[in-house]
């Protein structure tokens, strides 16, 4: 009983930790934007690829993102002034688009696997944000044999989350039929706007932190 418990809470704190940074509800109005157009079956083929690179990418950042980081002499802030410059950039992409930008019409899926780890997973679904918190939850745990429920938390907390992305993104249609083209394209505005802001932050943050560390 007390193993159920503490892999319980581990599996809450880390989903309670990722969740609201990776955000797929302000997320899916950014990628519907993006893939405006594109043919229903290559839509949900993209949208299954995005939840795996999701789950992957989480999961890794958790478990050996701090390795990868030190192996190539990189920090967490630097991760973030990257990530969020690519965040706003992202942001800033779908606030300039105008109305009578043409979308595309037929799609190969080719270029839906190109789509799907970069921009649309990494950093529109994923970002560095959520990579940073993943890395810093696996950093401040012990991974060894008898922590497993940790280990089967950084399995199963990012799996949660990707399957919220599935859901969110895969209902990302209805809220147009809902919204109507006049209110989807405010809201798109105001997600976008929201988008900027948030690569700003992560920007600021990661700035601030270098300066503090010289």
């Amino acid at each position: 009983m007390h193993i159920v418990a503490q892999l319980t809470g581990a599996i809450i704190v880390v989903v309670a930790a990722l969740f609201p940074i990776v955000n797929p509800l302000g997320s899916a109005p950014v990628f519907l934007s993006l893939t405006r157009g594109y043919p229903l079956d290559l839509r949900e083929k993209l949208i299954f690829r995005i939840t795996v690179n999701s789950f992957l990418l989480l999961m890794i950042s958790m478990l050996i993102g701090t390795h990868v980081l030190r192996f190539f002499g990189i920090s967490i802030p630097v991760v973030q002034v990257a990530g969020g410059l690519i965040v706003a950039v992202t942001g800033w992409r779908v606030i300039s688009e105008k109305e009578g930008d043409p979308k595309p019409q037929a799609v190969s899926p080719t270029t839906i696997y190109q789509q799907a780890f970069y921009p649309l997973t990494l950093p529109v679904t994923v970002g560095p944000g959520s990579i940073s918190v993943a890395i810093t939850l696996g950093a401040n745990q012990a991974w060894h044999i008898s922590s497993w429920p940790v280990l089967v938390s950084a399995i199963v907390g990012p799996l949660i989350v990707a399957l919220s992305v599935y859901i969110c993104y895969r209902s990302a249609d209805r809220l147009e039929r809902i919204l109507g083209p006049v209110g989807l394209s405010v809201f798109l505005r105001l997600s976008a706007f929201i988008v900027i802001c948030i690569g700003v932050q992560i920007t600021w943050n990661g700035v601030a932190a270098l300066v503090h560390g010289l």
